[in-house]
């Protein structure tokens, strides 16, 4: 099982690459998990409210609007957002969006929960907020708490991975760094793969 975590877009200058690539066929033997990340969740909000508009831009929305051929005026002050959401809305393959809405927010495997960002600590799974498990940051991350499952998350990137008796954290900061980190695990074996 191959469990991505999330921000597929606004982390770079193809976002629309990296869609494509997801859909693409897993290799031979593998599922696939693809998980919501506060990025699709900025995208996804744009689509619905455009007034959403200016959060989105400043946090990568304009790569990826550019990665779909949509071009907008400069600075967010005169933009037209619902021209440019309807814009962005005709540029979007339907197989993108259906990808989008498809995403999960977590998935179970094993002794592991995979989450974009975090959990709340103290409060089951299943009665986790959606904004926590996209958004969360100190409250997860300064926890020595134990949870249920060792937690798998990205969101927060740091220059190596991190593995605490709670949670572990791969991202490294790929857009930024060309680090890209990937957690292996194998039975009780714990590996890292970097780019």
């Amino acid at each position: 099982m191959l469990a991505y975590l999330g921000d597929y877009v606004d982390r770079g200058h193809d976002s629309r690459g990296v869609i494509d690539l997801l859909l693409e066929d897993p290799p031979d033997g593998f599922e696939r998990v693809f998980l919501k990340g506060n990025h699709e969740d900025m995208l996804l909000h744009f689509l619905a409210e455009p007034a959403d508009g200016p959060l989105w831009l400043i946090n990568g929305g304009r790569e990826t609007l550019m990665s779909y051929g949509v071009r907008q005026a400069p600075g967010v002050g005169g933009i037209a957002f619902d021209t440019l959401r309807d814009d962005f809305a005709r540029a979007l393959p339907p197989e993108h969006r259906d990808f989008l809405l498809r995403l999960v927010l977590t998935h179970r495997e094993g002794d592991y929960l995979f989450v974009h960002a975090g959990i709340r600590p103290g409060v089951a799974v299943e009665a986790q907020d959606e904004n926590d498990l996209i958004w969360i940051r100190e409250d997860f991350l300064l926890s020595d708490r134990p949870h249920d499952q060792v937690v798998v998350h990205g969101h927060t990137p740091t220059m190596a991975p991190e593995q605490r008796a709670n949670r572990i954290g791969i991202d490294t900061g790929a857009y930024a760094t060309g680090r890209l980190t990937c957690l292996a695990l194998e039975g009780t074996e714990r590996r890292f793969l970097v780019t």
